[in-house]
């Protein structure tokens, strides 16, 4: 019964995190969507962002468990931190601005770059769920489909309000993962 309870609380966390982690996606999305964007267009863009945010943090998890390894126990209050830091970095990127610069999302190179800059949080929380040998399978999928359906719900919903949004929903998905990096510590 504990060990069920257990793999349920697993579960909530990656899944709270992924939709966390998929506001960067939402927000950033909403501003090209408000430039006009056709379907074929989002659904390309939403693929590799899903597919970044399934690379990123299994490359992250991987990096993670090795610092398990060389860290111990200092691991829990190194990946507690590192949450802190991100949720405040989002946090803070949505009140002073953005570091990703919209790029022309037509162009192969743009949707990687994009893609990219979207997900490089994906990989810090893969590093702090590596250390707490977080279930593989479930994080990298949950990750990556809380990407790809956030990015398209950020694209389809930039083609019809204004910007301010978006900058919420990065607020938002910070001050969670600041929330889980608390938790970790305490």
């Amino acid at each position: 019964m504990l060990e069920a309870t257990s793999h349920m609380g697993q579960l909530l966390t990656v899944l709270i995190m992924a939709f966390a982690l998929g506001m960067d996606a939402f927000s950033l999305g909403i501003g090209v969507g408000m430039k006009g964007v056709r379907l074929n267009d989002i659904l390309r863009i939403s693929t590799v962002v899903a597919l970044f945010h399934m690379v990123m943090p299994l490359l992250g998890m991987f990096t993670g468990h090795f610092m398990s390894e060389v860290l111990g126990h200092v691991a829990a209050y190194a990946a507690g931190g590192l949450l802190i830091l991100l949720g405040c970095h989002m946090i803070y990127n949505s009140i002073y601005g953005s570091s990703v610069t919209l790029l022309d999302y037509r162009s192969s190179v743009g949707v990687i770059l994009y893609s990219l800059g979207v997900s490089m949080d994906s990989f810090s929380v893969g590093v702090s769920l590596g250390m707490f040998r977080s279930n593989l399978l479930l994080t990298v999928a949950a990750f990556g489909g809380a990407g790809g359906l956030m990015s398209v719900l950020g694209l389809l919903l930039g083609r019809r309000v204004s910007r301010n949004l978006g900058e919420y929903g990065e607020a938002i998905g910070g001050a969670i993962l600041f929330a889980f990096g608390m938790m970790f510590i305490f």
